[in-house]
């Protein structure tokens, strides 16, 4: 899964520390985030596609994408 780059997911890890006085993070965290991010995109897009299809559409319009984040 190393098709999605690493530095702006530490960018919003750090950012999101800053409130609790963290600044670093472990390149497995980052690894991790990066992981569990594309895991969850890839059941949204699934969920999307979905309904895409359930409405006799071939392109994915953006409430098939809100539609499948709500679920």
């Amino acid at each position: 899964m190393s098709e999605f780059p690493l530095l702006p997911l530490e960018k919003i890890a750090k950012k999101a520390g800053k409130e609790f006085g963290i600044d670093r993070i472990s390149l497995a965290g980052v690894k991790e985030l990066r992981n569990t991010l594309l895991e969850i995109a890839d059941k949204i897009a699934q969920d999307a596609v979905a309904a895409c299809h359930h409405a006799k559409r071939v392109t994915v319009k953006r409430e098939d994408i809100l539609m499948a984040v709500r679920r």
